[in-house]
């Protein structure tokens, strides 16, 4: 029997790896390489370029704190731009809310959500939402060019700043952001890992920059255990509101969301980061 393993470097020192029972498929898109497996312990999980993106068994995770978090901080968002997110969870988080009427989804690489919605229905199953609308072109040029004010909340769940990802860390891109977004828009992004430090030397420069740009920025953590060290962190910045002050919990427990893993005692305890942590970004300030 054939001994099949993926296996990722965190680190030059350090590998993360999974048993795999079957490589269900692997191509080269025009932008990078994308590969679905699955397993017994993580289920069907893909990887571009190597590196590890969403499996079933941890994706609800990522989905929920990329989402929830915003959403009942200002629970009458009704517009909301989504830059990324191929495997469509996050997405799908967001068709819960009734009242959201528009939901912009910009991925550069179409063939990540066809092969998402082949191999991965799970987090791709919304996606024919009749509020949602998917542009396959690059989040950069469609933020330089959408309306000022367009959008309540932008959610930038990208790749790492390498490849395809990188414009979606630069000053540029956050300004366009801030722009876009009405007067209480929230943009929330994936901030890296504060543990390694290729992860959390990214984190620290995506957290300068969206410092200069936002009136309120915070950061945020989640144990995503499929991310190298598990530790990993979003950015929450807004013109006007601010996460814990601002949290709406009563209303959005009334949405009667059911959720895995956010909830309102974790909404709070979430922005509580480790002293090693707020000393970098301290350090940013």
């Amino acid at each position: 029997m054939l001994d099949l393993w993926y296996t990722e470097n965190w680190t030059e020192n350090t590998r993360f790896s999974i048993k795999v029972k079957n490589h269900l498929h692997s191509e080269m898109s025009e932008f990078q390489k994308i590969d679905f497996f699955e397993s017994e312990e993580y289920g069907k999980f893909f990887t571009l370029d190597g590196l590890m993106m969403v499996t079933e068994k941890d994706e609800f995770i990522y989905h929920d704190m990329i989402t929830h978090v915003a959403m009942a901080t200002n629970p009458k968002v009704k517009k909301v731009l989504v830059i990324g997110a191929g495997d469509g969870g996050t997405v799908r988080e967001l068709t819960r809310y009734k009242n959201i009427e528009k939901i912009d989804m910009v991925e550069i690489d179409e063939r990540v959500v066809r092969l998402s919605q082949q191999f991965l229905p799970v987090t791709a199953d919304k996606l024919t939402d009749p509020r949602v609308t998917m542009y396959f072109e690059d989040g950069l040029k469609f933020v330089e060019e959408a309306e000022s004010g367009e959008y309540d909340l932008i959610l930038v769940d990208s790749t790492d700043p390498i490849s395809v990802g990188e414009g979606l860390f630069t000053t540029e891109f956050y300004n366009n952001c801030f722009r876009v977004l009405g007067e209480e828009g929230i943009l929330i992004n994936q901030h890296e890992s504060p543990y390694f430090e290729k992860f959390s030397k990214e984190m620290q420069k995506a957290h300068r920059k969206i410092l200069d740009t936002f009136p309120i920025a915070k950061v945020y953590q989640f144990h995503q255990p499929t991310y190298p060290s598990g530790h990993w962190l979003f950015g929450f910045a807004s013109k006007k509101f601010d996460p814990i002050k601002d949290h709406k919990p009563e209303e959005w427990e009334k949405l009667n969301i059911k959720t895995r893993y956010y909830n309102s005692e974790l909404h709070r305890g979430c922005f509580a980061l480790p002293n090693y942590v707020k000393e970098m970004l301290e350090g940013e300030k």
